[in-house]
């Protein structure tokens, strides 16, 4: 086990101590602030050297080296004295015309709180902390791995509707879209940032010069609208060598779909939006009323849409319920076929997202500017011997070597099939359409059966609310 595994195990069971920490979302909240702030300050140790005239934003005597260094420093109540009175105060109203370091510690720290109640066990989380040095290229690189685990800890990830991409999926999407150095890319609901540093290490052996570096930290940027996620992402990122993350923390959705123009638009779109999930009640009005509904993935999937440059590339996760969904659903999916050449979908087994949720999931790939004329499928299977994915055996990127071997040159096989657009017209845009060459399962899923008994439920509703009109106006 290496010294900074050792390290987190020795943080998460000094939290388990603390009355004032309660849950998994809790202990990972309160460890990341902290490894930020010490982050943080490794970093103004290498800024300070590489960036003429460099000022920190934060007040001296609340740098993390002026309070938490010494490991015989500030405990016990005066320590929570001077977190909860000083420092958190402060951090929070930053001033963020002061410059962009700022203004990333503010968007950190404006929904970040203080869990941890006794001063004394706060001291030691600090000083286990203090034996990591972020300015070590191979303790970074081993922290990365160890940050996976720590985001495998959200147990309650799928609460409303988000689902951690697994690292595997997340891999082949992007080497399938293939992000060059220059193009800019978003991930419009980035979680924690794994579409996003996986990008950047598609396109770290691009980089060449210092300019080139400068090019690539202006490309790559996410949108979060929540505090935990966001806070991941952004020391995620830090993590990868950016200096000043572009994560924002807000919601596209809230925004008027018409107020999008020109300047907004993108070589590339990488997201795993979250599904299932329902919007509050007056977001869906920012959108024309064509693509009105208060599911999440359905918006950003026609936000996705308008976002795109002419040529731009995107690669999105989207439940079986999008593909075969009907009313809204079938005129986003006609407004993505018009515009948009849907060139391919890998659908994916169950198990995918456990423990998170089991619903069927497919990774669909398209190009803005041109209309579909075919699109092709992709059933991607468990690898041998298996049944389902689970928490200890998660899906390969070694599996998808058969996908990215066919990718160039595609030929229909057991596996493999396509579909013309006349024919899915025909179908009135249902896009779930199962793999011809294998025997018909005809039990479907238990997910795709309540959606199906849903969308029925509400044709009869509506059919019942058309009798009782025409009953009402014939009765005057």
């Amino acid at each position: 086990m290496s010294n900074i595994t050792t390290n987190i195990k020795g943080i998460r069971d000094i939290m388990r101590k603390d009355t004032g920490v309660d849950g998994d979302a809790q202990r990972i909240s309160q460890m990341v602030w902290m490894l930020f702030m010490k982050i943080f300050a490794d970093k103004e140790e290498e800024w300070e050297i590489t960036i003429d005239g460099y000022q920190s934003p934060i007040p001296e005597h609340l740098k993390w080296q002026n309070w938490a260094a010494d490991d015989e420093g500030l405990t016990g109540d005066a320590l929570m004295a001077f977190i909860e009175n000083e420092l958190f105060p402060a951090l929070k109203e930053l001033d963020i015309t002061i410059s962009p370091q700022a203004k990333i510690i503010r968007s950190v720290f404006d929904d970040t709180y203080n869990f941890m109640k006794n001063g004394t066990l706060f001291r030691q989380v600090i000083n286990v902390i203090n034996e990591i040095d972020f300015n070590s290229t191979s303790e970074r690189h081993v922290f990365n791995d160890i940050y996976e685990t720590i985001l495998k800890d959200l147990q309650s990830a799928g609460s409303s509707g988000e689902y951690y991409t697994p690292r595997a999926v997340t891999q082949f999407m992007v080497d399938m879209i293939n992000p060059q150095l220059g193009e800019s890319v978003l991930d419009p609901a980035c979680g924690t940032g794994g579409f996003l540093t996986c990008t950047i290490d598609a396109v770290r052996n691009q980089v060449k010069t210092p300019k080139d570096r400068e090019v690539l930290q202006n490309s790559i940027r996410g949108v979060e609208k929540k505090p935990l996620p966001h806070l991941l992402c952004t020391t995620n990122l830090m993590l990868h060598g950016f200096d000043l993350p572009a994560v924002r923390r807000d919601n596209l959705l809230s925004k008027p779909y018409a107020d999008w123009g020109a300047k907004d638009k993108l070589d590339i779109i990488l997201s795993n939006p979250p599904f299932g999930g329902v919007e509050e009640d007056g977001t869906e009005t920012n959108f024309p009323k064509k693509f009105r509904t208060k599911e999440t993935a359905d918006l950003f999937l026609a936000l996705i849409i308008k976002l795109l440059k002419d040529k731009g590339r995107c690669a999105i996760v989207l439940p079986d319920g999008t593909l075969f969904g009907e009313g809204m659903k079938t005129r986003l999916k006609e407004e993505l076929l018009d515009k948009c050449n849907l060139h391919t979908i890998v659908r994916l087994p169950n198990g995918v997202f456990n423990p998170y949720t089991s619903i069927k999931t497919n990774l669909l790939f398209f190009e803005k500017g041109t209309p579909t004329k075919e699109v092709w499928y992709y059933e991607h299977q468990y690898p041998k011997g298996a049944v389902s994915y689970n928490k200890t055996k998660p899906i390969n990127i070694k599996e998808f070597d058969v996908e990215k071997a066919w990718w160039n040159k595609r030929v229909e096989n057991e596996y493999s099939w396509k579909v013309s657009i006349e024919d899915i017209k025909k179908r009135n845009y249902n896009l779930d359409i199962k793999n011809p060459h294998q025997e018909v399962d005809t039990l479907e899923s238990p997910e795709v059966i309540l959606e199906k008994f849903r969308t029925a439920e509400q044709k009869i509703s509506n059919i019942q609310d058309e009798i009782i009109n025409v009953l009402t106006e014939a009765l005057k």
